[in-house]
């Protein structure tokens, strides 16, 4: 890296922009580094087998020595599930609000790392200095509590961060947005603005999380003779304290299901961000003890998730619970781009089985739409703005919310990850790239699978694999048995007798012809001979080209 000159700043991306999810950037200023978020990824379709994505953070590795910290904005997987990955390599501080660090204490604890981690809970309002960064945290809303904005202030100046944010005057718990916060700081003279995207191209203001409430009271009071069973985000404990004030006044018993909601429910309710009534919430085992009129299920899956509770249930797969005629499943949520398929799926498998499905009305986003954009850039009056979480698209629109305030073109920039952006008064431009990219997670395998592995896989889903199995004696390589041909999600071998006959016919001359000729007789050449023959046979057979695997065993 060139020596950046004095007095600049430099915003470094290393994950998060052009997607949704997989937030992490780096701030740096001389000799002193911080990280905002360190989120994963969901893995994309043809991402066959991997369990999460996660960034990749060489740059931070390499500059090991400057990193002070990672500042969290809020709780969510895609600004903190990468944590528990990433801290194995680099013991560094996490410094957050309340709620947001019980939930990555959980995290933390499953992967023993609890006490080597040095860990600061912050309030609103409070600030920390780190290395050349003093970072103010301000109350904002979303989808989960506790959720803030950073202020960063650095030599070079301001920048403010949003993280996710909407602004909602009647919160669930706690308090409204601090926009008098917002205010002060732009009057300061704020350096750049990074704002939340998401929902850039949705014109007017984001509904405040309360009337999602008033929609479960009307839900309730019309479905009082069903079980009801509501699919949410595990994370957002507004809408679940909503679901038990509604199942509280219509005296119906709550039973969680799904792991992640069973766990965010149990830290925020020993936190104290949710008010449960005494003997509300039961276990799912007692159901069967209660008519089912008198339940209701909050349940992890309104993605259409393969492996999450509702659509275990929706499948018949679900130990414990069963869909029944005219039980009512509502939605909670809006599809995440590109889940809406599995969404369909899943409400389709339970229309099937006859229950009512609503997924109208019973969700608002966490999310700021135009007008409360225009509000923080009048607020903030940034000189540079610089939009983030999103797609393209959203990120796009942010944009020309920020021109129609009057930021000029050339102080909005649309970068994307690894882009090094250096900021000072003066001016402002990208001058670099640094390595990012994705690690992939297997199970327990971190960064094992790469892009070679993804092809195989693909390959062996797409065409299957044929083995060809042959023994050589040991000296004189004369062929003591085989060539067997064995398959594997190629053609069903029963009814494809006749086909394996030939190919054996075929192998068997390869073997020959390698064996009389001695220059040919080594392993590695015969294993290419009968690789390139079946090849070619199977292809002009049945115009498909399955893994072709050579086994050549000694006696």
């Amino acid at each position: 890296m060139k020596k950046e000159s004095k007095g600049k700043l430099r915003i470094i991306p290393l994950g998060g922009l052009e997607k949704i999810g997989m937030n992490i950037t780096a701030f740096e200023y001389e000799d002193s580094i911080i990280v905002v978020d360190c989120g994963l990824a969901f893995p994309e379709d043809d991402m066959l087998g991997i369990d999460l994505v996660i960034p990749d953070v060489t740059y931070l590795k390499d500059n090991i020595q400057k990193v002070k910290g990672f500042v969290i904005t809020h709780g969510h997987e895609d600004h903190i599930g990468a944590l528990s990955y990433v801290l194995r390599e680099m013991n560094l501080p996490v410094y957050a609000t309340k709620l947001t660090m019980g939930i990555i204490e959980r995290k933390l604890t499953e992967h023993n790392l609890l006490r080597s981690t040095r860990r600061k809970v912050v309030k609103h309002g409070q600030s920390i200095n780190l290395g050349q960064f003093r970072i103010e945290f301000i109350k904002t809303n979303h989808s989960i509590q506790d959720a803030a904005a950073l202020a960063i202030y650095s030599p070079a100046g301001i920048v403010v961060h949003t993280g996710d944010f909407k602004v909602d005057y009647t919160p669930v718990f706690g308090d409204a947005i601090d926009l008098q916060r917002f205010g002060e700081i732009g009057k300061k003279g704020v350096l750049a603005l990074m704002s939340d995207s998401t929902n850039a191209e949705r014109k007017g203001f984001t509904q405040s999380e309360k009337t999602v409430g008033i929609t479960f009271d009307h839900i309730f009071a019309e479905h009082r003779n069903t079980r009801i069973i509501i699919a949410t985000f595990a994370s957002n404990v507004d809408r679940v304290q909503q679901i038990i004030n509604s199942a509280c006044k219509y005296d119906r018993k709550v039973v969680v299901e799904g792991r992640s909601m069973v766990n965010i429910i149990q830290v925020a309710q020993e936190l104290g961000y949710l008010n449960v009534p005494e003997h509300t919430l039961i276990e799912i085992d007692s159901l069967k003890n209660y008519p089912p009129e008198k339940t209701v299920l909050i349940t992890t899956g309104s993605q259409g998730e393969s492996m999450a509770a509702l659509s275990r249930m929706a499948a018949d797969i679900h130990k414990k619970v069963t869909i029944l005629p005219g039980d009512t499943v509502i939605f909670s949520s809006s599809p995440i781009p590109g889940n809406e398929k599995s969404v369909s799926r899943v409400i389709n498998e339970l229309s099937a089985k006859g229950a009512t499905v609503i997924f109208q009305d019973a969700h608002v986003s966490g999310h700021a739409c135009q007008e409360e954009l225009k509000l923080i850039y009048s607020l903030v009056k940034p000189k540079y703005a610089i939009p983030v979480h999103g797609e393209y698209r959203h990120m796009r629109a942010n944009a020309e919310i920020a021109q129609s305030l009057g930021i000029p073109k050339e102080n909005i920039f649309l970068i994307k990850s690894g882009d090094v952006l250096e900021l000072s008064e003066k001016e402002a431009k990208v001058v670099d790239k640094v390595p990012t990219g994705t690690i992939l997670v297997d199970g327990l395998g971190v960064g094992d699978v790469g892009n070679i592995v993804l092809r195989d896989r693909q390959h062996l889903a797409e065409d299957g694999i044929v083995i060809v199995v042959l023994t050589l004696e040991k000296r004189s390589n004369r062929l003591l048995a085989g060539p067997d041909i064995v398959s594997r999600g190629f053609v069903y071998v029963r009814e494809a007798e006749s086909l394996m006959d030939e190919a054996r016919h075929v192998m068997s001359e390869a073997v020959e012809k390698c064996l009389k000729n001695k220059n040919n007789a080594d392993w590695s050449k015969i294993k290419l001979v009968l690789r390139d023959s079946m090849n070619e046979f199977i292809w002009k057979r049945t115009k498909r080209r399955p893994m072709i695997l050579p086994i050549i065993m000694d006696v």
